[in-house]
């Protein structure tokens, strides 16, 4: 490289600390760099350093493609290349084989509204809030969105006289439950929370009887105050007495089921349902009523017994005939009466338990979150924490323990596949214990074990091929097992009148 006549220059600026010095000059420069005099200002110095004397310089084009066409060259590109596809190939022969051996999910099943939770029946509106009427109701419909409740089942609360069917009018409510407008706002306030209101229409409901006498006109009288509900936003009915209606008017009765299933398909894709209520309380008996009466959801006595083999013996028939989707599970209710009164109140916490992890719906009356007693009626008061003065410190301690562990478990229900939808596995039953388990392809598992009896601990050894050796506490209804704890299920003890559940996880 030939030298320069003249060396290129470049501009440094630098700092000078020292604010006494003074500039530099040519002469104190030395030979490596040339400076130019300038004048200082602020301790600023100019310098001036030449560019570098050398550069590196590439091949030309020429040069590379004179370089790329030799032999050796050559076989690296196709090398590469073929490096290249086979490893695109190879990856994506493994992103298949991945799909391939990966566990498929297990499709969902149909599910309709009243399978997603709880639903909450009110018989008498004038014992559930300080208004007595559907207003108050309405004000409390946050209070049954926070238990994870996703229906409610109101009245009756139509105009009807006891045994006079000629005083009966089914589109008209009484003045002690209310008014239209309150009605409309109830359904308004339920809808927007997404809990949907079913009307109980049970003709008779003061007299002794559900259905007057003459069905067959009580039945005719039916159909248009159905449809008028309907436009109202009702999401369904319920009737007591269901399979002595279908009887004695099974042609008008048949028109009445088709007439609500063939309204199920709205805007909304949301279905209406059809709730019958009766006192049978044998399995062989409830098939036979669910058969003839065409409810999608039938209330019995079934779950009344005290003993757990009854019990254990009536959900697996059930199950095994119909599946969980068309299945309701309930101890009390209108005309029964409350949970507390019918099990007690060391058992309400089992009941809870047993209730919400049942392959079906479960239905609760008023009162029973909060171990609500009846007194000299079906109907007591309903107890809220801005009206218990009356109440003891105890008492109060008692309902909201009740409220709290029926909140917990609920809202446990809601948000497992295993307990909303998932399979029912029978493990061990007798007289006073039940455990079985609830699955759902890969989801988590929930064993849960009871035992009925008053005085004596159950021990109970369970083995299975689908339950591991160990599983964690998730809730208790005594203070004994601790939440997190882990259990030896082959030694699983479970105290006189105490439910246990506990989870482990899928092992493919």
């Amino acid at each position: 490289m030939s030298n320069k006549s003249e060396v290129d220059m470049k501009d440094v600026e630098l700092n000078e600390v020292e604010q006494e010095k003074q500039p530099m000059t040519e002469g104190e420069a030395g030979n490596n760099y040339a400076i130019s005099p300038v004048s200082e200002k602020n301790g600023i110095v100019k310098v001036k350093i030449p560019d570098e004397e050398s550069k590196f310089t590439g091949l030309s084009k020429e040069e590379l493609m004179k370089v790329a066409g030799t032999p050796g060259w050559v076989k690296v590109r196709w090398a590469l290349l073929i490096l290249f596809w086979l490893g695109w190939l190879g990856m994506l022969a493994g992103a298949i084989a991945i799909i391939i051996q990966a566990p498929r999910c297990k499709p969902l099943p149909e599910m309709n509204w009243w399978n997603y939770g709880p639903l909450y029946q009110i018989g008498d509106v004038n014992s559930f809030t300080k208004s007595s009427d559907l207003k108050g109701v309405a004000e409390k419909v946050q209070a049954m969105d926070e238990l994870k409740v996703k229906g409610l089942i109101i009245g009756p609360i139509h105009v009807s006289s006891e045994d006079e069917p000629e005083e009966l009018k089914l589109t008209e409510i009484s003045k002690e439950a209310g008014n239209l407008i309150q009605f409309r706002e109830l359904i308004k306030a339920a809808h927007k929370r997404g809990i949907s209101v079913v009307l109980d229409l049970t003709p008779n409901y003061k007299g002794k009887e559900p259905w007057f006498a003459d069905a067959v006109s009580t039945v005719v009288k039916l159909e248009p105050a159905l449809m008028h509900w309907l436009e109202e936003g009702v999401d369904g009915f319920l009737f007591y007495g269901v399979e002595k209606v279908s009887t004695a008017a099974q042609s008008l009765w048949e028109d009445v089921e088709v007439l609500i299933h063939n309204q199920t398909e709205s805007v909304e894709k949301k279905k209406r349902v059809l709730i019958g209520v009766t006192e049978q309380s044998s399995p062989d008996d409830v098939i036979a009523v669910l058969n003839k009466t065409g409810v999608d959801l039938l209330l019995t006595g079934a779950l009344r017994s005290t003993s757990a083999l009854d019990i254990a013996h009536t959900v697996d028939r059930l199950y095994s005939t119909y599946g969980q989707t068309r299945l309701a599970w309930n101890i009390g209710g209108r005309i029964a009466g409350h949970l507390a009164s019918l099990v007690g109140f060391a058992k309400v916490k089992l009941s809870y338990l047993l209730l919400l992890t049942l392959p079906g719906t479960p239905v609760f009356n008023y009162g029973d979150e909060i171990g609500l007693q009846d007194n000299e009626t079906k109907n007591p008061t309903m107890e809220w924490e801005d009206s218990q003065e009356n109440l003891t410190v105890s008492k109060k301690d008692e309902m909201t323990t009740f409220r709290k562990f029926f909140k917990t478990v609920s809202e446990k229900r809601s948000k497992e596949r295993s307990l909303q939808h998932g399979e029912y596995l029978p493990l061990f039953n007798s007289t006073s214990a039940m455990a079985y388990v609830r699955s759902w392809d890969q989801n988590e598992r929930y064993l849960i074990a009871l035992n009925w009896h008053l005085e004596e601990t159950v021990t109970l050894h369970l083995k299975h091929a689908e339950i591991p050796d160990h599983a964690t506490v998730v809730f208790s209804t005594s203070d004994d097992k601790r939440v997190d704890e882990v259990i030896n299920l082959a030694q699983l003890e479970v105290k006189p009148e105490q439910g246990i559940m506990l989870k482990f996880p899928y092992t493919p």
